[in-house]
This record gives structure tokens, sequence and C-alpha cells, in this order.
């Protein structure tokens, strides 16, 4: 069975693609939430008086934020990788 470089990527990207979702849809809800972006966010959390469910809130964000940064990172480079062919060799019985 051959399995081309193509279709190696196409699988990879899915896959990142399929974590991606779930996260932007996440910080589509937070922004949504507080009418602004993360930085706009963090700069409101820091003014008195403190609000714990916020900090929580900003917490989750900012991580979301950067596992989707490392997942567009991802894909960029799946995207660039170099076209090769992969053989699998059949089945051996031992």
């Amino acid at each position: 069975m051959v399995v081309s470089a193509g279709d190696v990527k196409a699988f990879a990207k899915l896959s990142v693609i399929s974590q991606l979702a779930p996260l932007k849809e996440r910080i589509r809800s937070l922004e949504k939430k507080y009418g602004c972006d993360l930085g706009a966010f963090e700069e409101r959390i820091k003014q008195p008086p403190e609000d714990f469910e916020s900090w929580d809130d900003f917490i989750e964000w900012k991580a979301y934020s950067e596992s989707v940064k490392e997942l567009e990172s991802r894909l960029e480079m799946i995207e660039d990788a170099e076209d090769r062919c992969l053989v699998r060799s059949p089945l051996k019985k031992y």
C-alpha cells in the first residue's frame, strides 16, 4: 500500500484543525462575554476590584490563545512540508 505525502499531510491538517475549532470557539465565547479581545481584557482585570471569576477566565483564555498559536504554527509547518512518497511495507509473518 502506498500512502502519498499529500494523504499524510491532509490527515495531519485535519487533526490540527479538529483541535483548533473548539479552542477558537471558546475564545469567541470569551470575547463575546467580555466584549473585548484578550489584550484589552488583561488590562481590564488588572484594575480593582479583583474578580476571581474574571481571573479564572483570563487564565483559560490565555491558555486557549497560546494553544491556538502553537497549533496554527504546526499547521503552517505541515502545509510547508516537502512532498515525498511514503511506502508501507507488507506485513511480515514471524
